[in-house]
């Protein structure tokens, strides 16, 4: 049985972490201020790149009125180095691979914007994927269901699974309705046992199985 399966896309496919952190810091140094550390850079990721920002220069004191502005120089930083440091996850390549030739719909559902996205899934050479909805693609944002559903309506028809990593990814799914596989390794910051989801996995060699398993109960 086929399905139509959508994937986050930041900390669930590509650890992209470095890379923002990179944009935030130039941006950071334009301002005169040393840059955050990666592991707060990380803890900000999941919202957007909006809200990232909102939370960058609350930590370091800008003023808020500059947001729009300091949202497109981190944009703009970031699309400069976008793929210097980012990756794919250990064995995210071979698993599209696989689900792909059993002839299951693969879509996208992030909050990253839809262009830096798309550029990203090509730079990393992931998918091909049958749809890619961005933090932009639509008024809503995860964890507003919307852009899942929307995701799912672009891939047709059949039984509908949703992967992710964090506690946007599992709000969004539980929302949606739709069955939620949370990859643990990524940029969770709650424990497991709090976030609604159907499986768990830390190794994407495990996951189309669970998707086997996850049909058979549908």
């Amino acid at each position: 049985m086929s399905a139509r399966i959508v994937f986050d896309l930041d900390g669930t496919l590509i650890d992209s972490a470095p890379d923002i952190h990179t944009g935030t810091a130039r941006m950071l140094e334009e301002q005169g201020i040393a840059p955050l550390d990666l592991a707060t850079i990380t803890s900000f990721v999941g919202n957007g790149l909006p809200h990232l920002t909102k939370l960058v220069m609350e930590r370091v004191g800008l003023a808020p009125e500059r947001h729009d502005e300091l949202t497109a120089r981190v944009l703009d930083h970031y699309n400069a180095v976008s793929g210097e440091l980012t990756r794919p996850y250990p064995k995210v390549v071979e698993m599209l691979r696989q689900l792909k030739g059993q002839g299951h719909l693969l879509g996208v559902c992030t909050n990253k914007p839809q262009g830096p996205a798309v550029d990203i899934l090509k730079i990393t050479r992931l998918g091909p994927f049958d749809c890619v909805v961005g933090g932009d693609s639509m008024p809503q944002r995860k964890p507003d269901p919307a852009p899942l559903k929307a995701a799912f309506d672009a891939l047709g028809q059949g039984p509908m699974i949703y992967v992710g990593d964090s506690e946007v990814d599992a709000e969004t799914a539980d929302r949606a309705g739709v069955p939620f596989l949370l990859f643990t390794e990524g940029y969770r910051k709650s424990a497991v046992e709090t976030l609604p989801h159907a499986a768990s996995f830390s190794d994407f060699a495990d996951l189309p199985g669970l998707i086997s398993d996850q049909l058979a109960k549908s």
